[in-house]
């Protein structure tokens, strides 16, 4: 396993309707690292937002798919995302307030 520091976990947020939605229920969805397991996504979303306490990390990971370019046949990049569900006494992740 690659030596992953927990600035490195947390790629970039996802931005969907259905994640949006579900920012009223204290849920954040983020791309992560392919690497990295729950314990170290729960210590980086904590250490990036301050103020923040995780209650529980869902992940799911997402295989590349099977692109052709004439002859030649390459995959997509594998993903992983995480769903991160906050304690009720946390504060919000104010990266997502503006949107």
């Amino acid at each position: 396993m690659a030596n992953v520091q927990y600035y490195d976990v947390i790629l970039k947020p996802v931005i969907t309707e259905k994640s949006m939605a579900d920012m009223a229920d204290k849920k954040y969805t983020f791309l992560v690292h392919t690497d990295a397991n729950k314990t170290m996504i729960k210590e980086a979303v904590e250490k990036m937002f301050e103020g923040t306490k995780v209650a529980s990390v869902n992940t799911m990971n997402s295989i590349g798919k099977k692109k052709r370019r004439g002859r030649t046949v390459g995959t997509t990049a594998k993903t992983k995302k995480a769903i991160v569900q906050l304690t009720e006494d946390s504060k919000d992740i104010e990266l997502f307030e503006g949107l």
